[in-house]
């Protein structure tokens, strides 16, 4: 029997209000044959309060703020700026550090530091410098796929970010819910690697690459880095070990070096040894274990073709090149909300739709204001992330026949969320992990409700739009 599952991030309309089961609440799988396949759909670098002024989700109680506060107490509001911008604010740790403005008092972040989040130019940006551009929301007209995604299905308002830095350390919790060195440390991971690539990420970078790692007191600056590669037990490999299928989406390299290194930093299984494999390539640089070749697909497109031609997997990861995933001062296209609404288009009108559970969900908060402060975590995190999690806040979309029509959840989620639903649905270990500690979004499904019928997502972009583009990837930046 197949099994898969997507993760999709969206907002909903006329939304119920109830929230979803603590963390570390009790398990509750869903009923035989309720759930057989499972894809997670991972956008980039965006928070609730910049990507979802959606009037309808806010009417329907979700957590969504039109002003924060800045650096010096001032209110500021946020601006409407359109979904491709020509800047990209900072968000590695530092910049998280700066936003959070941490309260050692209380222990929680006052959110008032946007102000100081650092700005980058591209070139010829007419946009920037300015002030307070981390204050910005995206116009509504530009993601009109993700609001009615959100409107008709679940939008998690409370989903944080697990780790508190950018994309490769985040890459790694949605696989393996830490991004540790090796099992039983307690360092991580904590920004994107440097080096001499490309690629500049995984177990197939040239030598000279480096990753800093963060300890438990939460300092970087006390730790040498290291080669970004890893070894630990993933999500895989629990798996694998019941004779699940998976396979991870992601853009393929491109010969041009300016673009070449494009999936190791948002390639996770990139960074792990035992699917990375051993590299005989030129100079030691290519990844040839066989998970790497029998999972890991280096052309996102082939999601669309796998779902029509009967062939998705289990578990499904899927990550969008450059102009398709919402990084600002990346993405030139704004694709963003028409990929994802391929994905579920192809989905939802096939025959994997009576058994799917879809989750979008941004691997980031991208440097944005946001104006939930995240939990503090302080105890049973020694193997996951102490001293770095959690992040800020993400959006989250729960698409599926059984997700809670024009629903709100406002339970706390972190990527371990996800983790923990994959390992209760299919009867899974824990990795013990950050999925250990999350709840396992049951609050976000009712088993027991009629199954919702499929609505086509309309979008600028269709999938042949996406199936037919033969540009090169376009690369992510050092944060």
């Amino acid at each position: 029997m197949l099994f898969a599952i997507v993760i999709l991030t969206v907002g909903a309309t006329l939304l119920s209000l109830n929230g979803c089961g603590g963390a570390g609440s009790s398990t509750t799988p869903p009923p035989p044959g309720k759930i057989q396949h499972v894809v997670i759909i991972f956008q980039e670098n965006r928070t609730p309060d910049n990507l979802f002024q959606d009037p309808v989700l806010i009417n329907a109680g979700a957590a969504i703020a039109q002003s924060g506060k800045d650096s010096t107490g001032h209110t500021v509001q946020l601006k409407k700026v359109p979904l491709v911008v020509d800047y990209n604010p900072g968000h590695g740790h530092p910049a998280f550090l700066d936003m959070c403005d941490l309260n050692s008092g209380t222990g929680q972040c006052q959110m008032d530091g946007a102000d100081l989040v650092p700005i980058s130019c591209d070139p010829g940006a007419t946009d920037c410098p300015a002030p307070n551009l981390a204050f910005g929301y995206v116009d509504p007209n530009d993601v009109q796929p993700y609001f009615q995604l959100a409107e008709q299905y679940t939008f998690a308002d409370h989903m944080f970010q697990t780790n508190q830095g950018p994309s490769m350390p985040a890459h790694q919790f949605i696989i393996s819910g830490t991004s540790a060195p090796s099992t039983g440390s307690n360092l991580f991971a904590a920004e994107n690697p440097t080096g001499n690539g490309p690629p500049d990420a995984g177990c197939d970078a040239p030598a000279g690459a480096t990753v800093q790692l963060i300890d438990p007191t939460g300092n970087e600056n006390s730790n040498s880095p290291i080669f970004p590669c890893f070894e630990h037990q993933t999500l895989t490999d629990l798996l694998e070990a019941k004779s699940l299928s998976w396979r991870y989406y992601a853009p393929g390299s491109s010969p041009e070096p300016a673009v070449h290194g494009m999936p190791a930093i948002w390639n996770g299984p990139e960074s792990i040894r035992h699917i990375c494999g051993p590299q005989t390539g030129p100079n030691g640089t290519t990844c040839e274990g066989a998970d790497w070749i029998n999972h890991v697909v280096l052309n996102q497109t082939q999601i669309l073709t796998d779902i029509t031609s009967n062939q998705l997997q289990d578990v499904s990861w899927v990550i969008p090149t450059g102009d398709a995933s919402d990084h600002a001062g990346i993405d030139e296209l704004g694709g963003g909300p028409s990929w994802v609404a391929s994905i579920v288009n192809a989905i939802g009108h096939s025959s994997y739709w009576a058994n799917t559970a879809i989750f979008i969900a941004w691997d980031d908060w991208g440097g944005w204001y946001d104006h939930v402060p995240p939990p503090q975590v302080l105890v049973n995190c020694e193997q996951w992330g102490c001293g770095y999690v959690y992040g800020f806040r993400v959006p989250l979309i729960v698409v599926s026949p059984y997700a809670k029509a024009q629903y709100i959840s406002h339970q706390q989620h972190d990527f371990g969320s996800i983790l923990k639903f994959i390992e209760t649905t299919f009867s899974l270990p824990s990795l013990g992990y950050a999925d250990a500690a999350a709840d396992d979004l049951s609050d976000c499904f009712d088993y027991n409700q009629t199954p919702l019928q499929f609505q086509t997502i309309p979008s600028a972009l269709d999938a042949q739009y996406f199936l037919n583009d033969k540009s090169p990837p376009t690369a992510p930046d050092e944060e």
